[in-house]
């Protein structure tokens, strides 16, 4: 006779279904980018520098330059030594960078490929530079391809003469080239001197000027990245994508840093305020006042429809976490909270903002998939679903908004161009929220009964 008896749980541990997360080197070729005539390099084969490629083109709607070391058979069994000094010989003469940012990829970080020994080995003309980060995609996400492809710069070019610049270093972490204008709007405001590290405005938000540019005018220049060394501080924003660089330039080159969450609602941004003040002993001007004042105006206004609305985010680490606290301070009701990037501050963190608002009932889990957030929907729908463009199917099978955000939007444009940090990006947050909200009370409400409340 079968035994009926109900067992015990099992937890789908060992499948991924629609992770919420892509490689490490969709991030180290991000962050390769965001240096001045910089060629960013995928050692390994030609179908993932495609891939990669292809991902930032969609998010961006620009070319992404890339080069590869194209492995075959040969290289698979022998190593990938051979391709990468015939490539660097190549990319030299051919497409003349200052700088080739190489990251691996699975295949050659399954070999076993000695990087650092074939770099030492290339063919590397007088003024330029190779460096390199181990990115292999089994292991973190694309933020941690980032954070390795970063502290990577700093291993091979920061240095400390002695002579102090005065200057602040900035790690903005994983953000669209709009959010590092804003954050460079915020300090050029306060007069302060600082390299941004990585920099991907004027890169991959360029205009159209009807020639082509191998190496744009954007990114932070190969001379700056070696004065980090000299600054006063760093700051690093995430930690999941910007505190292992800050740590290796503290290593190094004795430069302290401070960790913030990245800038994006009104008290993150307000930390990030009074850091540079504290800092630099500088005074915020009236202009950042006028913002911030702006965005609490809105958020009184907005108050009475996002009060209780619940919401569910998924997206990268450190953008998620400074979004759970802005909807929060929003008095909205986070219901499901998820990354795909595995580490234990995330929930800890998110938990300890939960604890403090007095929500209990907001299950939050790293690393899991978007699979998981749509089992969770089906049994308890939100009002609102804030993710990239990945969601979308599940927003439509569950009839809730979407909020596009985070990496990668591949069916919406111009939001590179616009900042979600800062009180401006915090605006716009808000702006975002609310129409989607009144759109649906539009829509389940005949418009004589529904009326604006003010």
């Amino acid at each position: 006779m079968l035994d009926m008896t109900p067992k015990e749980h099992y937890e789908r541990k060992a499948l991924v279904i629609n992770p919420a997360k892509t490689c490490q080197p969709i991030g180290a070729m991000y962050a390769a980018l965001g240096i001045h005539g910089c060629l960013p390099h995928s050692h390994g084969s030609q179908g993932c520098c495609s891939f990669h490629r292809m991902q930032l083109t969609r998010h961006f709607k620009e070319p992404i330059m890339a080069s590869t070391s194209s492995f075959t058979e040969g290289a698979s069994v022998f190593g990938g030594g051979s391709n990468l000094k015939t490539a660097v010989k190549n990319i030299f003469t051919i497409y003349d960078p200052e700088i080739i940012a190489v990251h691996t990829t699975c295949l050659s970080e399954t070999i076993g490929d000695d990087l650092p020994t074939y770099i030492s080995q290339c063919e590397i003309p007088e003024g330029k530079y190779v460096i390199h980060a181990n990115t292999p995609s089994y292991v973190g996400s694309h933020i941690t391809g980032f954070s390795n492809m970063v502290k990577g710069m700093v291993n091979y070019l920061s240095k400390n003469t002695g002579t102090a610049n005065g200057k602040l270093n900035v790690i903005p972490g994983f953000v669209s080239p709009g959010d590092m204008r804003e954050i460079k709007k915020l300090m050029n405001l306060m007069n302060i001197p600082f390299i941004m590290l990585p920099d991907t405005s004027g890169v991959v938000d360029t205009p159209m000027t009807g020639s082509h540019d191998m190496y744009p005018a954007g990114g932070t220049k190969v001379e700056d990245i070696k004065d980090t060394g000299n600054s006063k501080c760093t700051l690093a924003l995430g930690s999941f994508s910007s505190e292992a660089a800050a740590i290796q330039l503290e290593k190094k080159c004795k430069v302290p840093y401070e960790g913030l969450n990245i800038p994006i609602g009104i008290e993150a941004t307000d930390r990030f305020m009074n850091k540079l003040v504290e800092i630099t002993g500088k005074e915020v001007p009236y202009e950042i006042e006028e913002e911030r004042g702006q965005l609490v105006d809105l958020m009184l206004d907005c108050h009475q429809y996002l009060y209780g609305t619940t919401v569910a985010i998924a997206g990268d680490p450190d953008t998620v976490i400074s979004l759970v606290e802005f909807t929060l301070s929003l008095g909205m009701h986070p219901k499901y909270v998820i990354t795909g990037t595995p580490g234990e501050a995330f929930t800890t963190t998110i938990k300890d903002m939960l604890i403090k608002a007095d929500i209990k009932d907001c299950i939050v889990k790293n690393p899991t998939d978007t699979f998981e957030l749509h089992q969770w929907l089906k049994n308890e729908k939100v009002d609102l679903l804030v993710g990239n463009s990945h969601l979308k199917h599940i927003a439509k099978a569950e009839d809730i908004p979407l909020i596009r955000f985070g990496f990668p939007i591949m069916d919406r444009y111009a939001h590179q161009y616009f900042p979600f940090t800062g009180y401006k990006g915090g605006i716009r947050i808000v702006e975002m929220f609310i129409n989607a909200i009144l759109e649906r009370k539009e829509r389940d409400t005949p418009d004589e009964d529904f009326e604006l409340v003010y």
